[in-house]
């Protein structure tokens, strides 16, 4: 075969699947190709329309948001004992003032968010600093914005002897403030 004949075989076969290929797409166009998105035609749904029908599921009232509840003290207050407050997974912001000990339950997490605050344990192990990776002992400085992660009960942290001003800590697990 000579070449000029290929290349014109080529060129007739390339330019037919061109234009059965555009007949096939009008065909397709009534079955849902080109329709609206967020029609029942197609599924695939916008932004907007995913906001809407959220709004009108609340305007409604058939949707159900869980509330969130506040800490429930799970032991009574009484002047000797204070209640040991239970958060399982929310975090809570808790104010420590100069002189008081916020103790941790088992498993609980803290962040120090303002001032400046020291371990407190009654045992010889500390509180694991999983920012940096490191074990803080009793009395050493707990460093802003870092988590601390108690594994057993009686281990907290107080404010800094000298300071003034109180913690802001977040607080997720129990925790009694004494």
């Amino acid at each position: 075969m000579k070449p000029v004949w290929k290349v014109s075989m080529a060129a007739v076969l390339l330019g037919g699947a061109v234009w059965v290929g555009s007949l096939v797409n009008l065909t397709a166009e009534g079955a849902g190709v080109g329709s609206q998105p967020g029609t029942a035609d197609d599924p695939v749904v916008t932004k907007s329309y995913v906001d809407q029908q959220i709004q009108k599921a609340l305007q409604g009232g058939t949707v159900t948001v869980p509330s969130t509840t506040p800490p429930v003290a799970t032991t009574a207050p009484s002047a000797s004992v204070p209640p040991v407050i239970s958060t399982p997974n929310e975090s809570v912001i808790v104010d420590v003032k100069p002189g008081q000990t916020l103790v941790a339950s088992a498993g609980a997490e803290f962040i120090v968010r303002a001032g400046k605050a020291v371990i407190f344990s009654e045992d010889a192990n500390g509180v694991a600093d999983l920012t940096d990776g490191v074990d803080l002992a009793n009395g050493a400085t707990a460093t802003s914005n870092h988590l601390l992660s108690f594994p057993r009960n009686g281990r907290g942290i107080k404010v800094q002897e000298g300071q003034t001003l109180g913690l802001v800590v977040m607080v997720r697990g129990g925790y009694t403030l004494k």
